[in-house]
């Protein structure tokens, strides 16, 4: 692997685009220092620390958001919004190509379609920033956050929303546009590349708090670690990244035979191949979209407590349906784990149509052995679509609740949980494997050997073969 690593210096292209990628991903970090006009930093730091031990609410609402944005409660920079937007609008775009015959048919037009749509997703992610960015400013301004100067007076007011939305969407306009900078002149997926390095961004404090809090004597104080929920911490993530990298590769192979066919004295076909099947094809969404709307109910419910009287007779009803609904309780984790199992059905119905693939294996003269071409093939590739995606959606339910299971169980802060599971390890997992296929890819198609052993010249791939 380390020749591997060596053999991409030495190709003047690769190098080329990894060092781009590298000075792209050194601005995007270096733009989480410049600060949004008229926001109180040293206010917003000191109320992060109690936003961050806030499970419920808008506060882990900020911190869900915090993970994909790369920033901190405790800073409110250009880049605040980070890539999501973009990301959000792609996905509505996304669904609506599955749902909307316009856009079906739009699609269909090759790349003229695509770019059309591709200039609307940027419409609307200009208008999910403003939104987004009215939501925060305005979330910074009631909670006191905002520097004095710029509250006393309506003027005032609406020059710090206004200076304020405008840095917010011009940064995250710029991240959008560094993204397919590196799709054209560097290595990898632009915004996937951008948000796996906003996540990863946050492990150093994460390692900072662990090593800040053990305690190497045997029994530890309370709050901090000792030896044994040290190597409990280092074993969970290397066995749940392990099993994520598996999860996230794994298949199903259905075997397909093509139909021989003869011209003159020749016959053509008769190879065996497999259709590839992804146990979890729908990815991070369940889970994004779950995460989304789980953190609603407990604001919801959590100001309906509060606005409640204490003297009131619904006052008991209200303060226990706003302890059952907080993050981390039984009913919370049971109405989760539903949502993921119905986004994930929901996704894999959007995006693969056993009919289209039954229709596409007729039209190409393939089939799958005992099974008749058309309806019966159809009807066999929504079963087994329905039983792997059962699987995979049992996969990404187990990933999801564990960060909040290891917070209550083990009393660590989510900023440091999270990387034991959820959304931030397999959005890492899965873009590291793809960048490490790509330049797989590259180092192979130039006679490298790639991380896996294969590529060289072709005498050693003959001898390698002839010896197993």
């Amino acid at each position: 692997m380390l020749s591997a690593f060596a053999n991409i210096f030495r190709i003047a292209e690769l190098r080329n685009r990894v060092l781009f990628t590298l000075g792209v991903l050194a601005v995007y970090r270096i733009g989480f220092w410049i600060p949004v006009v008229g926001v109180d930093q040293s206010a917003l730091v000191e109320n992060a620390k109690t936003a961050a031990t806030n499970a419920t609410g808008f506060g882990r609402l900020l911190q869900f958001a915090s993970i994909f944005s790369g920033g901190s409660l405790g800073q409110s920079t250009i880049f605040g919004l980070g890539i999501m937007p973009y990301i959000t609008a792609s996905i509505i775009f996304q669904l609506l190509q599955a749902v909307y015959p316009p856009l079906q048919e739009l699609k269909k037009e090759g790349q003229s379609g695509q770019q059309k749509i591709m200039e609307w997703t940027r419409y609307v992610t200009v208008g999910l920033c403003i939104v987004q960015g009215y939501i925060w400013l305005n979330y910074l301004r009631g909670t006191n956050l905002v520097q004095p100067m710029f509250l006393q007076s309506a003027p005032q007011i609406a020059i710090f929303f206004v200076v304020g939305i405008t840095a917010l969407t011009a940064g995250s306009l710029f991240l959008m546009w560094l993204g397919e900078q590196i799709d054209k002149y560097g290595i990898g997926n632009g915004v996937s590349i951008i948000l796996t390095a906003g996540i990863l961004s946050r492990m150093p404090n994460a390692i900072g708090w662990v090593v800040d809090n053990f305690d190497p004597r045997q029994t530890a104080e309370p709050g901090k670690i000792g030896i044994a929920g040290l190597a409990i911490l280092v074993l969970s993530f290397v066995g749940i990244t392990a099993g994520a990298v598996i999860m996230t590769v794994a298949t199903r192979r259905i075997p397909i035979q093509q139909a021989k066919h003869t011209r003159g004295r020749k016959v053509y076909g008769g190879q065996k191949h497999y259709l590839p099947l992804r146990i979890n094809h729908s990815g991070v969404m369940p889970i994004i979209f779950a995460s989304s709307l789980m953190i609603f109910p407990s604001a919801i419910f959590g100001a309906w407590d509060n606005a409640t009287a204490n003297d009131s007779v619904v006052k008991g009803f209200t303060t226990f349906i706003s302890r059952e609904s907080q993050i981390g309780t039984f009913p919370y984790i049971v109405c989760e784990i539903a949502m993921i199992y119905f986004f994930a059905y929901f996704w894999t119905t959007v995006q693969m149509s056993p009919d289209d693939m039954a229709k596409q294996l007729k039209d190409h003269g393939s089939f799958i052995p005992g099974l008749r071409p058309g309806p019966r093939t159809a009807e066999y590739l929504r079963t087994v679509l329905g039983r792997i995606t059962y699987v995979g959606a049992g996969f990404l339910a187990i990933i999801a609740v564990i960060p909040t299971l290891v917070t209550q169980a083990m009393g660590i802060p989510f900023q440091v949980s999270q990387f034991l599971g959820g959304t931030g390890l397999l959005i890492v997992v899965s873009v590291g494997l793809d960048l490490i296929q790509r330049l797989e890819a590259n180092l192979v198609m130039r006679n490298y050997e790639g991380f896996s052993g294969q590529g060289g010249d072709a005498r050693g791939s003959r001898m390698r073969s002839a010896r197993g």
